[in-house]
Order: structure tokens, then sequence, then C-alpha cells
């Protein structure tokens, strides 16, 4: 087993770049990449970092030059040979050859495009433009390399016997909850925790402790490589960012209203079974089921990312219901600002009535709250979004309006096209 502490002690070792593979990467990244080229592979966007959390100044805590170092060290990268091979010829979902030739021929080429980095007071504005199938691929990576860059700028300035107290107490911290989970009946879980990572090695350990403390419990890992490394099941469907960037793409408000079904639509012509999971609130969950097409209720599940979970997946219920489907026939995937605890009162309330099912994110893979002074290495809410396609602004409304992002203007429209509320704000958990 990896001696973490030692490894971060002699952090300059090459051996280690904070992204060492195309893959290192979450699932649906890939999946929705393979759409995107399918369907839209010349539209035009933009994707820019946004830090939620403007108390934490990126800038002033890593240095610029290693960033770019990094940052371009992505752009040598490109899919290896056993790589490809465990795409071509790999089983996901019950489903052999996955990924098309004519995809895996362009994925194999494939450079990152350049990145724009510049400092704006004690921020980073790091953006990265041109064709979806290119850009979007720049996500994972960039949340991955700035979460683990904040985090060495705490750990260099400890010593080596510090260092291993450290890993040793969020070992401990971890398999206790572990232990807890363990107690939960029919528990089905997944690693969710890419995008804001402590560290690759640290996800690599959480997953192998998850593996050996739950057993058949655990369904797998997001994360690709770590998916390929360890012989487990690549987990992931589909994110926001399709509908986003169908929405921005929509001429008039008619088409606009369409844009979320149009994205599903897409989706439903390329897999079925578990692969066919409803994201429906990037402009509001009530308002998506209400006008979903009859089609949509036939779908495998729902996964839950916003607003309070409880609520939405009664409304899920409720739908299924209407629609004449058997909702303890359907998957309910909760995946937002997940711990032990939320997973525990969740499985209770809805265990029975639904299949349940967890993506657990950050506090599986980065949770050092109290571990260090002044919770230095407390995780912290940062995302990297589409902001623009083919030069128009996107939007993300959200069950809860603390996620919402795009011009005033247009979140005022896309309001009014969607039927949106008034909404309650929930603290945004990492």
């Amino acid at each position: 087993m990896v001696d973490i502490a030692t490894r971060v002690w002699n952090h300059k070792w090459k051996i280690d770049p904070i992204v060492r593979s195309l893959i290192d990467t979450d699932f649906y990244k890939l999946l929705m990449c393979q759409s995107v080229f399918r369907n839209k592979p010349d539209t035009q966007v933009t994707f820019s970092l946004i830090n939620r959390s403007t108390h934490i100044p990126l800038a002033d805590l890593i240095d610029e030059g290693e960033l770019r170092e990094q940052l371009d060290h992505i752009r040598t990268l490109r899919l290896t040979r056993g790589e490809s091979t465990w795409m071509r010829g790999n089983t996901f979902y019950g489903k052999r050859q996955m990924f098309s030739p004519a995809f895996m021929e362009w994925f194999e080429n494939l450079q990152l495009p350049p990145y724009h980095l510049d400092r704006v007071g004690d921020q980073y504005e790091l953006t990265f433009e041109g064709a979806w199938p290119e850009v979007m691929l720049w996500e994972i990576p960039a949340l991955s390399i700035l979460m683990e860059l904040r985090g060495r700028a705490v750990l260099n300035r400890m010593g080596k016997f510090e260092l291993q107290v450290l890993y040793a107490r969020a070992m401990t911290k971890l398999w206790e909850k572990i232990e807890r989970l363990q107690q939960t009946p029919d528990l089905r879980i997944a690693d969710f925790g890419t995008r804001r990572r402590h560290s690759f090695l640290w996800q690599d350990w959480a997953v192998q402790a998850m593996r050996e403390g739950l057993g058949d419990s655990f369904a797998g890992t997001s994360n690709c490589l770590i998916a390929k490394n360890r012989d487990l099941e690549a987990i992931g469907t589909n994110a926001h960012e399709l509908p986003m960037v169908y929405a921005a793409l929509a001429p008039d408000d008619a088409a606009l209203a369409n844009a979320p079904y149009d994205v599903l639509s897409d989706w439903h012509e390329e897999h079925d079974g578990n692969l066919r999971i409803i994201l429906p609130d990037t402009y509001g969950t009530e308002g998506f089921l209400e006008n979903a097409p009859d089609w949509l209720a036939g779908w495998t599940g729902i996964r839950i990312d916003s607003g309070d979970p409880a609520t939405a997946a009664e409304t899920a219920i409720d739908w299924w219901k209407s629609r004449g489907e058997d909702p303890r026939e359907k998957l309910v995937i909760f995946s937002d600002g997940l711990d032990v605890d939320k997973i525990e009162t969740l499985h209770k309330q809805f265990s029975g009535r639904v299949r349940v099912s967890f993506g657990w994110g950050t506090l599986l893979t980065n949770d050092f709250r109290g571990l260090v002074d002044n919770d230095a290495l407390a995780p912290f809410s940062l995302v990297c979004k589409a902001v623009a396609a083919n030069g128009k602004a996107t939007v993300k409304l959200s069950d809860n309006p603390e996620k919402a992002m795009g011009p005033g203007a247009e979140i005022e429209r896309y309001k009014r096209v969607f039927g949106v509320g008034e909404q309650e704000r929930v603290e945004v958990v990492v």
C-alpha cells in the first residue's frame, strides 16, 4: 500500500503529477463527450473556473508558475494503449464497446486545447475555449489541480512526522464512516469524489478502503483511471452541462423550453438500462417533470443533485405514480453534499419505496475538516462550468438558487420560460 505521507513529503517527485492520465476523470464526462462528438461536434464553448468560496484566496495560496506547470503537463497527455484497450474492449453497464470506433480514434489523437490564465485580485481567472468535445474534457482535471495545489500549499508547511499523523487521523476518520455504513442494510454506494478530491493518491486509498469495508455494497467509482487500475465498475451517466449548452443554443423561447428534453432524446438513442438516468434540476425539478414527455417516465431513474433531497425524491415518486409507473422499480441516486448522517437518513426514509443509491463525493475523498489549524484543509466549493456556447451565455437555475449561474436578465428569462417561482436557499455543502 502506498505511503501517502512520504509521497507528500517528497512532493517534488515527478512520479506524482496531479493529473496523470486523460482518463483520470469522471466516467460521465467520457459518456457525455461521445454524445457531444456525435450530435454537436462543432459547437464552440467557453468553460470558466468559478470559486463559490470566495474567502479562499486561491491566487495567494497557489503559485502561478506551479499552476501553469500542472496545466501544461495535462496538454502533454495522450491516451495510452492500455487505456484505449480498456475503453474499447471493456463492458460498461452490461454493454461491450460502449465507445464507438470513430469516437475512440478521435480520442486517441486528442490533445487538450490551450488554456487562458490570469490573476484577478486574490483569485485566478481560468478559461478554456474551443470545440465542445475538446474543451469539456478540461473540467475535471482543472478542478483536481486547483484543489490539490491548495492542499499542497498547506501540506508544504508540515514536517514529515506531522504528515504521518495527519494522514493517520484522516484514514481513521474515513474508516469510522465506513464502519457506520456497514450497519446500513442493502446499501448501494459509489465514489463520486474526483472533482474535489484531496489528491489522486488519497482518492485511490479511499476507494480501496470502501471496497474492503463495504464489499458488494460498494458499486464502484466515477474515476475511470482508478476503475481501470483497481478492476472496478466505472460509474456515471450525465450532468448539467448538456442541458445548459443545448438551452444556450435554442433560438427562441419555445426551443428553450424543449432543450432539456432534446438532450435526453439524443441520450435515449445511445443508451439504455441504468444509463437512462434523469438529472431534472438544471431548470427546476418540478417544472421539468410536469412538462416531461411520457417516454421519460419509463427511464430507469433519477439523480438528485440540489435542493432538499427528500423533497426532490418525494416529487419524483409522485411523478412516477402520476404516469402509471411503480416507484419501487425506479432508481433514485442521491449525490449532493452527502455524508454519513444524510446517507443513513435518506436510506431509511426511502428504502423499499424506491431503489436507493448514493454517489458520495467530496466528503468521501476530501474530508480533512478539523485536522489542521484554522481548518486550512477543509474542502470548498469550486466548479468549472460551461459559461457560453456559440457566443451565447449559459444559465443554470438549479433547485437551490445558491447554485444558480448566468447573466441576471437571462436568469429571469429562464425562470419565466421554465415556470420557476420562489425557491428555498440551501447552504451549498461541497
